[in-house]
């Protein structure tokens, strides 16, 4: 059974940083694609940042050269440091991963940024 588990939300003022953290298990970790998505209250869920099995590393336009993803293949966790965050940052944020054709998420972490 897959299981995505996210933690590192929280509150904290512009500028400020965050690192979420996502725990995940049931599947060959190191072969497949891991995703951050977020969802603002009354918007659609978008994509963040994605991580390929080799490393290689995509990021949507807003939070580029602020977020940054990452993996670890021994401990089965994908990572989003957030730099910088602005209130617009504010979100649910989801971890994710595709197997079989399906796509299996977490239960989020709430990020807030605000004064």
């Amino acid at each position: 059974q897959v299981h995505l588990m996210e933690s590192g939300g929280g509150l904290v003022q512009p500028g400020g940083s965050l690192r979420l953290s996502c725990a995940v298990s049931g599947i060959n970790f190191k072969i497949h694609t891991l995703e951050w998505s977020r969802q603002a209250p009354g918007k659609q869920r978008e994509l963040v940042a994605g991580i390929s099995s080799s490393g290689a590393t995509t990021y949507e336009d807003s939070v580029k050269g602020r977020f940054t993803i990452s993996r670890d293949n021994v401990w089965n966790r994908v990572f989003l440091q957030m730099n910088s965050l602005k209130p617009e940052d504010t979100a649910v944020y989801y971890c994710s991963v595709d197997r079989g054709g399906s796509t299996f998420w977490g239960r989020g972490t709430q990020v807030t940024v605000s004064s």
